[in-house]
């Protein structure tokens, strides 16, 4: 049986959301798109454009924040698929260390993907924290 849009996009989400636990980059751009547009959450707000610049910013991540005992879960997931153009919202639930504390935060994802061939790629992400 043959899986559905919406199965395989569940697929790269859960499969990047476990690359992101296991710090592992290759796993988390491997669906990814060489021009990939990112919006994330730490200061400044900038665009992250192309698959080096996302590259950097989980590697910010991961030695600033993240740590060894860092969090990282997607719930909530939502998808909507159509026959080449896709997009997913859903929250993730991620902790980290931030002057020396444990700090547990909500971001709100939404994720753009487009097919190309018969492959999912995400195209565009947006990472926000509610303001505090």
């Amino acid at each position: 049986m043959e899986a559905t849009n919406e199965q395989l996009i569940r697929g790269i989400v859960d499969n990047w959301a476990s690359a992101v636990r296991a710090k592992d980059i290759y796993g988390i751009l491997v669906h990814h798109s060489p021009d990939i547009l990112l919006f994330d959450v730490p200061d400044p707000v900038v665009q992250s454009k192309g698959i080096d610049a996302y590259r950097e910013s989980w590697e910010d991540v991961f030695y600033s924040w993240y740590g060894d005992d860092g969090g990282f879960e997607v719930t909530e997931l939502n998808i909507t698929a159509g026959d080449d153009v896709a997009f997913c919202t859903g929250i993730i639930n991620c902790s980290g260390t931030e002057n020396g504390a444990k700090v547990h935060i909500k971001v709100r994802l939404t994720i753009g993907l487009k097919k190309i061939g018969s492959q999912w790629v995400i195209v565009h992400e947006h990472h926000s924290e509610a303001a505090k």
